[in-house]
């Protein structure tokens, strides 16, 4: 008798999986799937606005509406069979993500766009919108208060024609007494003269040109190069 069940629940069980089919309303698909890309897009182009990571920001935050968009496709898809759901458990269990992630901002973004995908994918609007519009302020706060906080950093080149044991210390302290931090980050010697990087921070264009005034005024200085630290990128 038990045996018997037990049987009938099994074919019970696999005529359930191979039966239940998703049912997705395309009224309902089509307006998550332009919201998912409208949330990404507006990720996107905060990432690119006030993202801290040193990156290339653009091409990084271009994969946004794909992954945003994928995402909601796979979950709107599975959540309403059990068959197809653990099918990706599955094909997941074999997928590899080799690509790195070099800094912990973009897996945040990354998280925060997977996140959009599934909540919309899930028909869960508010919880979705609330959560995004409090973690992009959240984000936007921390992102104003560091730039008040470090101010204005540029990366300074020097050159310098003639060699001299007191060239160095000379541009050095032309540019101390100019700007409010100064970080040395290479120097190189050469027969002609020496090139020395910093990163130098200022407060107004007013003590940038001081320090730049400063700068002209040494003798041998041949050029000078002010470059954002997002520039170089």
């Amino acid at each position: 008798m038990n045996e018997t069940a037990t049987a009938t629940s099994i074919t019970d069980l696999q005529r359930f999986l191979l039966e239940s089919t998703p049912t997705v309303p395309v009224y309902q698909f089509l307006p998550a799937l332009l919201g998912t890309a409208l949330l990404c897009w507006l990720l996107g182009a905060f990432y690119q606005r006030w993202g801290t990571s040193l990156s290339n920001r653009e091409s990084f935050s271009r994969n946004f509406v794909a992954i945003g968009m994928t995402t909601m496709l796979v979950i709107t898809i599975v959540k309403s069979s059990l068959a197809l759901s653990l099918g990706l458990v599955g094909a997941l269990s074999i997928v590899r993500f080799r690509t790195a992630i070099k800094e912990p901002e973009e897996l945040a973004y990354l998280f925060l766009t997977i996140g959009v995908g599934l909540g919309l994918g899930a028909n869960q609007w508010l919880p979705t919108l609330t959560a995004f519009v409090v973690i992009l302020g959240v984000l936007w706060l921390r992102a104003r208060n560091a730039a008040v906080d470090e101010g204005t950093n540029l990366y300074l080149t020097v050159r310098h024609r003639g060699a001299g044991a007191t060239t160095l210390t000379g541009i050095t302290r032309a540019l101390q007494e100019h700007s409010s931090g100064l970080d040395l980050k290479r120097f190189d010697e050469m027969e002609d003269g020496l090139e020395v990087s910093y990163r130098v921070r200022f407060e107004s264009f007013e003590q940038l040109e001081r320090a730049k005034s400063a700068l002209a005024a040494l003798a041998g200085v041949h050029s000078l190069s002010f470059v954002d630290q997002e520039g170089i990128l």
